[in-house]
């Protein structure tokens, strides 16, 4: 599915899927019971939210201070910061996803899923990454992960092969030299 598919399942079916759903839930419970679930689930996802936040914080911090990079509270606070996000829009589908993205042990299950498939799809070259970092003496565009290379009629001609971290010529690519003294 591509990026405007996405954005339509995002922005277009989702919100339906969530007004049908709250249509039905207030038709079965009634209308003060669906709203009272609501705001709810509003003020437990944002007290749920600034605690795991605090928590996933404090890791991050305890990470630092013992000189190893936050690699696992990095993705636990951008997973916190999205499904409060998911908590802050109203609904029984998006509370649903918040509230998975918040609760620990959910959270690193999607984690996994989510990293499989990036893993996989960098393999299969669907996924190209690019970094920009100091090479040998200079500061130019590298591939940033191995995996096979695209097809040729697929790749840019002033793109590195993916296969193999390599700098970019300077003469298709901004390249700054290094200044050692």
């Amino acid at each position: 599915m591509n990026v405007l598919g996405r954005l339509a399942l995002l922005f277009v079916v989702v919100p339906i899927i969530e007004l049908m759903l709250l249509i039905e839930l207030g038709q079965r419970v009634g209308l003060m019971p669906t709203l009272l679930l609501v705001v709810a689930t509003g003020i437990g996802g944002a007290a749920l939210a600034r605690a795991e936040g605090l928590r996933v914080l404090f890791s991050f911090q305890k990470e630092l201070a013992s000189g190893r990079l936050p690699g696992q509270a990095m993705l636990d606070g951008a997973s916190v910061l999205i499904g409060a996000a998911f908590l802050l829009t109203p609904g029984v589908l998006t509370d649903f996803v918040g509230f998975s993205l918040l609760l620990p042990f959910t959270r690193r299950w999607l984690q996994r899923r989510v990293k499989k498939r990036l893993e996989k799809q960098v393999a299969d070259g669907a996924i190209q990454v690019v970094s920009m970092g100091a090479t040998s003496g200079a500061w130019g565009f590298t591939s940033g992960f191995g995996g096979p290379a695209p097809p040729e009629a697929a790749r840019r001609p002033e793109a590195a092969d993916t296969r193999v971290s390599q700098p970019l010529d300077p003469s298709k690519g901004i390249v700054i030299e290094s200044q050692d003294d």
